[in-house]
């Protein structure tokens, strides 16, 4: 790891601790020659998994895509980044355990919109209204009536 100060490559590990509900590692590290004390994380990374998307084609998974689309749902809303990188965290679980190599961005959108419902109904159905591509306001109250009516039982 290169220092970010003085690009010296030779840093040593002070501390380490999990974060992101024991899916990341957060390092203290230290460069052995300016003395900067910087932190790093270290994250799992879904690598080989193709996403179908609705046309056919295919294309490699990318995650900066799902934290895209969750950061914009969640746009004016309050959370904790630590909660959001966690929320990130179950949906990749989640999409591990139902994929073999391939998922279709329907499965995919599915899962996002299962851990955002319950992450935050606001952004949910923000996520829901572009996902399902609303056509009106029937549609969007459709939703929110069976949003509402979960929430009651």
């Amino acid at each position: 790891m290169h220092c970010p100060a003085c690009n010296h490559q030779d840093t040593k590990v002070i501390d380490s601790r999990l974060s992101g509900g024991g899916f990341n590692i957060r390092r203290r590290r230290e460069c052995l020659k300016c003395k900067m004390r910087f932190s790093t994380l270290e994250a799992i990374e879904i690598l080989d998994l193709v996403v179908i998307k609705r046309d056919g084609r295919r294309e490699t998974y990318n995650r900066d895509k799902i934290v895209r689309g969750l950061r914009t749902s969640l746009e004016k809303r309050s959370y904790l980044e630590e909660n959001f990188q966690k929320l990130v965290s179950e949906i990749e679980r989640e999409i591990t355990k139902v994929s073999k190599g391939e998922i279709t961005s329907k499965v995919l959108g599915d899962i996002v919109m299962k851990k955002l419902k319950n992450f935050d109904q606001v952004a949910y159905i923000r996520y829901a209204s572009v996902y399902r591509s609303f056509k009106d306001a029937q549609t969007f109250q459709t939703e929110l009536n069976r949003l509402l009516k979960k929430k009651s039982l």
